[in-house]
């Protein structure tokens, strides 16, 4: 496996990616975790979750040796302090993602009909979000090549437009399953409408923290 330090000589971007794919593992355990919330298979979802946590886990290792290696004297293509910031956003998201796995498993919840479908739909909507995030860092090094600037740059620019508005219609749903929550709240327990409407916030924020992190990367390309 390559080190850090190899990875940084190879390109100042693919340790930032290696990091990415290791946050990309844990969010794409999310829907096989709520898959298993949906069926009541609850020891599957136990499962998951603590294999979510190993990932999460495995990412922080991949942050942590990124920030005690980062050479100061590297000559970098974009300011080291963007780079971090990147990076932090990054681990955010693998955060929440870990944070998702906890809020599922404190007690045993049931979907309830009613925001089932609205619930589903928001789901694969914050993890598009997420996956069009994931392939603006993977076209980093393409904009390396391209000094920032050309065809390269305008089409991430697109992309990170396109994160933006996937995050809008997350926020639309989000607020049509809000509404069904509350109105099914006599259904279920003042703690179990706690959980639900965390888990919604949780769950939200992969798409909040994924703009910002398409949003900085965009801002980084206008500083050159």
């Amino acid at each position: 496996m390559l080190t850090i330090l190899k990875l940084f000589g190879r390109s100042p971007f693919a340790p930032l990616q290696s990091h990415m794919e290791s946050v990309a593992r844990c969010v794409h355990k999310i829907p096989a975790l709520i898959d298993a919330l949906e069926k009541q298979d609850y020891p599957l979802l136990e499962r998951i979750a603590e294999e979510i946590s190993e990932l999460e886990h495995s990412a922080d290792l991949i942050k942590n040796d990124i920030r005690n290696h980062l050479p100061k004297s590297l000559f970098l293509p974009i300011d080291r302090g963007n780079l971090l910031e990147i990076l932090s956003l990054q681990d955010q998201i693998a955060d929440k993602a870990e944070d998702i796995a906890v809020l599922t498993t404190l007690k045993p919840l049931e979907m309830l009909a009613e925001f089932k479908e609205d619930f589903n739909q928001f789901l694969i909507k914050n993890i598009e979000t997420f996956e069009g995030v994931f392939l603006i860092i993977k076209e980093l090094n393409e904009l390396v090549e391209s000094s920032f600037g050309g065809m390269e740059a305008a089409k991430v620019k697109v992309m990170v437009d396109d994160v933006g508005f996937k995050e809008h219609e997350t926020d639309v749903i989000q607020y049509k399953l809000l509404k069904k929550l509350f109105n099914s709240e006599h259904l279920m327990t003042y703690t179990t409408f706690f959980q639900w409407q965390k888990l919604f916030e949780s769950i939200a924020s992969i798409s909040n923290l994924s703009e910002n992190l398409a949003l900085r990367v965009r801002m980084t390309l206008e500083l050159k």
